[in-house]
């Protein structure tokens, strides 16, 4: 599970990447942001997910300086309780969570800086422009906030969600484990259901979100009523 976990988390940033230059840099967004470049943050995320994974259980890195504890208190029986050792502790949390959550906080900062940038110039413009003019300038400023105040949900839900289970992961090496299962497991899922959340959020402010997923969900519906009103139409 922790390839997937640093898969989505990797998704997540990459998303952030994709929409400082929509906000920030529009001009340079469909040169930057390419289909090609997408397969490569695609293979790149599950490619280095895959290897830190894989790699981290396989060669039991994870319990590297920990054999003994490991061999003598953990016990696979109708399941496996993953421990780690402080040093890796510390380098899958840097690796999956930290250092992915510094550049998306970074990133949605500086989104939420530019956005509201642009929405008091928008504003400004009001009081100048004529009044046929008023109601598209009002429209781009509750835009504006609208996608500001969708980026801060994001973020806060991706903290409030992952953040428990990774310093959990931390803590536990130095207070001996003691961390109970039940308490773990339920971390864990509190992160899982990040991957939930995030696509209700999208929903629930991008209207271009609800369209490609009616289309990846319901494409041949789509696609049939999007023929129909063609011929329609014409």
């Amino acid at each position: 599970y922790y390839m997937l976990c640093t898969t989505s988390i990797f998704h997540l940033s990459f998303i952030s990447i994709d929409r400082y230059y929509a906000v920030c840099e529009p001009l340079k967004y469909n040169a930057k942001i390419t289909v090609c470049v997408a397969v490569y943050i695609i293979v790149i995320s599950w490619s280095v997910s895959a290897v830190f994974g894989h790699g981290l259980m396989f060669l039991k890195l994870n319990i590297k300086g920990k054999e003994d504890v490991y061999y003598e208190n953990v016990y696979c029986v109708g399941g496996c309780t993953v421990i780690l050792s402080k040093i890796s502790s510390l380098i899958c949390s840097l690796l999956a969570f930290y250092t992915p959550g510094f550049i998306m906080l970074g990133i949605y900062l500086k989104i939420f800086f530019v956005a509201r940038r642009q929405a008091r110039v928008i504003e400004g413009l009001v009081s100048q422009s004529k009044s046929s003019e008023d109601s598209k300038t009002m429209t781009s400023s509750k835009t504006e906030r609208k996608a500001a105040k969708a980026l801060g949900i994001v973020m806060g839900v991706f903290l409030c969600c992952w953040t428990p289970f990774f310093l959990s992961v931390n803590l536990d090496p130095i207070f001996n484990y003691s961390t109970p299962p039940v308490l773990f497991d339920s971390l864990a899922w509190l992160g899982y259901l990040n991957s939930t959340f995030n696509p209700l959020v999208y929903a629930f402010f991008y209207s271009w979100f609800r369209k490609a997923l009616g289309m990846i969900v319901f494409g041949q519906i789509f696609q049939a009523n999007s023929s129909r009103t063609k011929l329609i139409t014409y």
